[in-house]
């Protein structure tokens, strides 16, 4: 036991380490929510407690189990264990008496609530929460059973937060409400109407389209009034933007409804029937996606307050979205902070909501990556609305995951968890106001558990009776959510039978005639509107694809000077005062890969562009290279030079040191390029092989992004690569898999048909023209860097400023200086490669007979330059033409090198072979074993030189 002397070092301890300054607001971009404090408990409850210390165990207890016995689940089918821990008899408790409530239990007001979801409930006060009152066991046992064990049960007490639980206790036992209870008539009109469309619209989708996959909403109808619930407090708590991500399931009828997002019901007919979903002629190379995956944006308004809804694009990778919709939120955010008053916080203006299916949500990894993303400073968007459509799946539960609820992820980071079941239309309204008004007291994530069930199986072809009989006996034999919930209304009075059925009729007549008007409909391309409406679109005429990037010599001076400004009273560390010194020096000759991107940065800040590099440790950089934050050696306080170098006016360079994840984090980049086109955005991996975490958002999000959404996307990938003896995993960026995935064909200038830029910089020069040419493009495209490693400081491999300054720019192809008109061999390499190809021409004194070039974007391929570089050479006189790369051939870039290098040689009537010095095949990137390595290497010098 700690002795009371230990303890108090303890608390001092605490104190000190929370008081830390590392990495605080004095960096752009930081932003954690602010803080509310419940006030404690006063002496009188305090003594209460400790007076009727069996009524607070037992008032715990319900409030920690009661989810177990809660009615949450409307086909009874979940396992259900008494749970003795609700028996008030087993605490000593007694009918005989009654008991006093101070400090133990709330009971509900007797007022109308007044205050809006966007501000405190209440303070913690005696009035209305039993503090004089005193009531028998069974009157409180009514109360806790209604609150905890109906058809709401809350998780809230796994919290590591004594305020949040303090809150939820509060909020929930008092029934604070939004909406009056029970709820207006006009309000359950509302419901039933959202329910009934989408029921209406899919029957009609299965009459008109048999054999259509639709994922309907049948059985999970509740999604829409929690959804219409979620916007419209928002709408009146100040939110004005809402970001959407959801799934295949249930979202046509999100999307068609006319109250909602109102896509009109022709555009959707005309995608079934087999047209795009945008005009073909504003988007030349576009592909377009499945049903499953539209999207949609509308101004949403109630009772006068607006709030704008964009429902994301998805691909069909299970919960690959949740990130990008993290990042486009906070994109959305950061802009509007800037123009907003110091009192806005993160999250007053924009609200992200993510919909799940319950076995995604249990088993994919991006969403632990996701959640984990949620309190950071640099990734946190003021709390996550999520709702899990849990609707089962043909595999049991039991077999598709270890947890009793597929919520339970969500309890490492405390998230408080609603379950509700899907049956009771009203209830989920409850649930959906508590959990929004938690998000805005709290600005963190919350989750809605809506248990409902699926009609049909996996889609509406498949029949789930082959592996789940019972359940869905029991599903075919009863009636759907809005058959109950207007048979309810029916006997409250609130529906007349035939007006219902009537209604019915009215909207699927207007889907009929929307139907019969699908030939005449024209699509609209949904794209460069907003903040995208000063750019064009890439394979347009008017596209720019070499704008001017040199910047003049004084500026770029200027710039890199400022990046290693610090105040004199700053205690920078002795060893970073040689990294000063050292750029300011090279400015004076060569400057170094880092000094070059500096003043990449630094000189689109002046233009008004932002930066923002993530990843881990991108502040110093993997290999200590950059160093563009400085932290003081004594107070830990952080420094951005280039932050504080230029008027107010500049753009902010943002270094978001990330949590250890690759799939969630580039996904967040992602969304962030979506929603800022003025935003350099940067994902930099420790080493390019971490990028194999992320390949199904690469492969979803970045590659074809343009192609299935009209979705623009300026984001950077620097991915450290190069072969130094590192062994199998720190070696390569895998090329080979960008090109594999890049669209470019043999033509002279394909970068407007191009979906990916991928670049192999070997000079400082290279990379801050890349850099710069990603924004100063009138259109934006992914860039992936294969980045420098052992070049970073490599005097070999510096430039002068003059290969920087105005009438500059980037070099698709560079050729060897010394390269003689006389040579017999033309070699072609990429990258790092070259230096050491240049080194042992030299040492084996052949400069006068092989010429090296160098590739150094290899999509688009330079079919122009590399063409130049070999009419400079006759087949006659020089016979080979060699590939050489350190990777093995069944990697790197020969596989896509070589049939754009035997066109060319084709089209240049070259008689010659194309040969390739390489490594052979491997399973791995590269060898474990250094002796191996070294053989390699002098191999392949071999091929190539001898």
């Amino acid at each position: 036991m700690l002795t009371r002397v230990s303890s108090k070092r303890l608390l001092l301890f605490r104190v000190s380490r929370l008081n830390r300054s590392y990495h605080d607001d004095a960096t752009f971009g930081y932003r954690v929510p602010s803080k509310y404090q419940l006030p404690d408990y006063t002496q009188e409850e305090l003594d209460n407690r400790n007076a009727n210390a069996p009524l607070l165990r037992y008032v715990e207890s319900v409030r920690r189990h009661g989810h177990r016995a809660a009615q949450i689940d409307p086909l009874d089918l979940m396992d259900r264990d008494p749970v003795g821990a609700l028996d008030p008899y087993r605490y000593g408790l007694t009918d005989s008496r009654s008991y006093p409530l101070q400090g133990i239990l709330h009971l509900p007001r007797t007022q109308k609530p007044t205050t809006p979801p966007s501000t405190p409930a209440a303070p913690r006060t005696e009035s209305g929460e039993g503090s004089d009152a005193t009531l028998p066991l069974d009157k409180i046992r009514e109360h806790l059973m209604g609150v905890y064990v109906d058809k709401i049960g809350y998780e809230y007490m796994h919290s590591p937060d004594k305020n949040e639980r303090l809150w939820f206790s509060h909020h929930v036992e008092t029934e604070a409400s939004s909406f009056v209870r029970p709820l207006e008539n006009a309000k359950k009109k509302r419901i039933w109407e959202l329910l009934a469309r989408s029921e209406e619209l899919d029957r009609f989708l299965g009459k008109k389209f048999p054999n259509l996959k639709r994922y309907g909403c049948e059985g999970a109808e509740s999604m829409l009034p929690a959804l219409d619930t979620l916007f419209e407090l928002s709408a009146k708590s100040g939110v004005s933007s809402i970001v959407l991500s959801l799934p295949h399931r249930g979202r046509l009828s999100l999307l068609c409804d006319p109250e909602l997002l109102a896509y009109p019901p022709e555009a959707l007919f005309s995608k079934i029937k087999g047209a795009p979903e945008f005009d073909p002629a504003t988007a030349p190379g576009a592909t377009g996606d499945v049903i499953s995956h539209l999207s949609a944006i509308r101004q949403l308004e109630y009772d006068g307050h607006e709030v704008k809804v964009e429902v994301l694009q998805n691909p069909s990778h299970l919960e690959a979205v949740n990130p990008v919709a993290l990042g486009v939120t906070r994109a959305k955010q950061m802009s509007l902070l800037k123009s907003s008053p110091k009192e806005c916080k993160l999250g007053d203006k924009v609200l992200c909501v993510q919909l799940h299916g319950d076995a995604a949500f249990a088993g994919q990894g991006v969403v632990a990556e996701s959640l984990g993303l949620s309190g950071l400073p640099h990734y946190g968007s003021g709390g996550t609305v999520h709702i899990i459509v849990n609707i089962g799946y043909t595999t049991p539960a039991s077999l598709s995951r270890s947890s009793i609820y597929s919520s339970d992820i969500a309890k490492m980071i405390g998230c408080p968890i609603l379950h509700v079941n899907g049956d009771y239309p009203e209830a989920v309204v409850r649930a959906v106001d508590v959990a929004l008004r938690y998000r805005q007291m709290f600005r963190k994530d919350v989750i809605i558990d809506l248990i409902c069930y699926r009609r049909w199986g996996h889609n509406e072809l498949d029949e789930p009776a082959y592996t789940q009989p019972l359940m869905y006996e029991k599903i075919r034999g009863r009636k759907s959510v809005p058959e109950m919930y207007e048979k309810r209304l029916a006997e409250q009075g609130v529906l007349a039978e035939n007006g219902a059925t009537e209604s019915r009729g009215q909207y699927t007549s207007q889907l009929e005639g929307r139907l019969n008007s699908v030939e005449t409909y024209k699509h609209k391309s949904q794209m460069l509107q907003g903040k995208w409406s000063p750019y064009v679109w890439p394979a347009g005429g008017k596209a720019e694809h070499h704008p001017e990037t040199g910047v003049p010599k004084d500026e770029l001076i200027e710039v890199a000077t400022a990046s290693v400004t610090l105040p004199e009273s700053f205690n920078v560390h002795p060893r970073l005062k040689r990294h000063i010194s050292s750029r300011l020096k090279a400015l004076e000759a060569k400057v170094d890969f880092a000094t070059a991107e500096a003043m990449a940065f630094g000189s689109l800040m002046q233009d008004g562009c932002d930066i923002r590099i993530s990843g881990q440790d991108v502040g110093r950089g993997t290999f200590s290279q950059r160093h563009a934050m400085f932290v003081d050696q004594k107070t830990e306080s952080c420094l951005i030079p280039l932050n504080q170098a230029f008027s107010p006016e500049a753009g902010k360079l943002e270094l978001a040191n990330s949590s250890l994840s690759e799939m969630a984090v580039l996904g967040f980049e992602v969304g962030m390029s979506w929603a800022s086109p003025k935003l350099l955005p940067i994902w930099e991996a420790q080493f390019g092989d971490f990028m194999n975490g992320a390949q199904s958002m690469i492969d979803t999000f970045i590659v074809g992004a343009q192609a299935k959404w009209l979705k623009q996307s300026g984001l950077v990938m620097m991915l450290p690569h190069g072969y130094d003896g590192a062994g199998p995993e720190h070696s390569s960026c895998k090329i080979e898999r960008f090109l594999q995935l890049s669209n470019d064909t043999a033509c002279d200038d394909a970068h407007g048909n191009v979906n990916l830029t991928v670049v192999n910089p070997s000079t400082p020069a290279q990379l801050f023209h890349l850099l710069r040419r990603q924004m100063k493009r009138n259109y934006r495209r992914p860039l992936i860097i294969a980045s420098p490693k052992g070049l970073l400081r490599s005097p070999l491999a510096s430039s002068s400023l003059d290969d920087m300054t105005l009438d500059t720019r980037f070099q698709p192809v560079l050729e060897n200086p010394s390269n003689s008109p006389a040579a017999k061999r033309v070699i072609f390499c990429s990258g790092k490669h070259y230096y050491t190809l240049s080194e042992q021409i030299s040492k084996l004194d052949k400069v006068d007979q092989i010429a090296l070039a160098r590739i150094e974007e290899l999509s688009p391929f330079p079919y122009k330059e590399v063409g130049a570089v070999l009419s400079k050479y006759s087949s006659s006189s020089c016979p080979e033409v060699i590939w050489a790369q350190e990777e093995p051939e069944n990697q790197g870039a020969w596989t896509y090198v070589r049939p754009r290098l035997d066109h060319l040689l084709e089209a240049n009537g070259w008689k010659g072979k194309l040969r390739y010095a390489r490594r052979k095949s491997c399973p791995t990137t590269a060898v474990g074993v250094g002796s191996w390595h070294k053989k390699e290497m002098e191999q392949i010098m071999k091929d190539a030189l001898e």
